[in-house]
């Protein structure tokens, strides 16, 4: 069973890279869907690009600090990866096999929204990516791989998903760049945060992130946290676009939107993944019987008690600064968690 312990500290808003000043200054102090809203109101009408032009923008870009391209399907950190592209003489071009050449992967495929504007080109999410890695990973979502079909030179991964909540195919990249993609996601769901319930995919669900799509993410923001190359390619974005990723700026941006993913639970075979936002409570169950939730305070009295049915539960939970215990009950198990809340 995998234990978390849910905390919500807001960290001082430290200044990753060159962010224009006062440049997040109408999203202080809010949190939750009003937080990704005075987001999406900052970082929305970009200066679109030509598709043509990204491959002249991968440059400046993805240089991976020696001139090649900074590819996140065949890098090995630390390492040396099988093979390095030089810009504009390797693009694709005709492949068949990894090595060939290197293509523009949109890491949120754009079939996912029929290759509309200004998504198609929004460098935020295309990266430069060996063009048969790029084909093995098709428009599948991103998730964790039980048993890969197929695995790159560097480790990344197709397969079915060991994710609890999903089990179609999926493509993983290695552990050093899940960070990266992760906030390529929340950056997604954040500018178009108006269309992406017209979108399809199997990590999306209405106008969000499908449940165990949110989860993984949270994860991957967590164990791989921002680096250099995000801040000097968010800097670099900015030059041309004119807009940036805020989760990459302030990485408590996603805590205190998407909350902190407390993980899943096994009560009495009954899972449980549970979220809190800083101002709303979300469970998700296996089973759709009936749970009483309770969060008691510090001094063990009860603040908030439920009695709720149903898979999915999507309740507001304000909470004041302090420490509370939350204890949930289903088929005479019990499940306790403890809260900090620090805002």
């Amino acid at each position: 069973m995998k234990v978390f312990i849910l905390g919500f500290i807001l960290l001082s808003l430290n200044t990753f890279g060159q962010i224009p000043p006062g440049y997040y200054d109408s999203a202080a102090g809010l949190s939750g869907q009003q937080l990704r809203a005075a987001l999406r109101d900052i970082i929305d009408d970009h200066e679109e690009q030509t598709y043509a032009s990204i491959w002249t923008h991968f440059q400046s870009t993805d240089d991976n600090l020696d001139g090649k391209v900074w590819d996140m399907y065949s890098d090995i950190p630390g390492g040396n990866p099988f093979y390095t592209y030089t810009f504009i003489v390797d693009q694709c071009g005709n492949y068949s096999a990894e090595g060939d050449c290197y293509n523009r992967e949109h890491s949120f495929p754009k079939s996912w929204f029929n290759d509309a504007p200004p998504m198609v080109t929004d460098l935020f999410q295309i990266y430069p990516t060996d063009g048969y890695v790029n084909g093995k990973r098709s428009n599948y979502p991103y998730g964790e791989v039980i048993d890969a079909s197929w695995t790159s030179t560097n480790g990344s991964k197709v397969g079915n998903c060991s994710y609890t909540g999903y089990s179609g195919i999926v493509f993983e990249p290695i552990d050093a760049y899940k960070g990266d993609f992760a906030r390529t996601y929340f950056y997604m769901m954040t500018r178009y945060m108006d269309q992406v319930e017209s979108w399809s995919s199997d990590m999306l669900s209405g106008s969000d992130l499908a449940a165990w799509a949110k989860e993984m993410l949270l994860e991957w923001d967590n164990s791989d946290p921002v680096n250099q190359k995000e801040i000097d390619r968010n800097n670099s974005v900015y030059q041309i676009q004119d807009n940036r990723n805020p989760f990459i700026d302030h990485s408590e941006f996603t805590d205190l939107i998407w909350g902190t993913a407390i993980g899943v639970h096994d009560a009495a075979n009954l899972d449980f993944k549970i979220w809190y936002s800083g101002e709303r409570l979300y469970i998700e169950r296996k089973t759709g019987d009936i749970c009483n939730v309770m969060v008691l305070n510090i001094l063990g009295q009860p603040v908030i008690s439920w009695q709720i049915f149903g898979e999915s539960v999507d309740k507001p939970l304000y909470l004041q600064k302090g420490v509370y215990v939350m204890i949930l009950k289903s088929k005479n198990e019990s499940l306790n968690l403890k809260l900090l809340i620090s805002k």
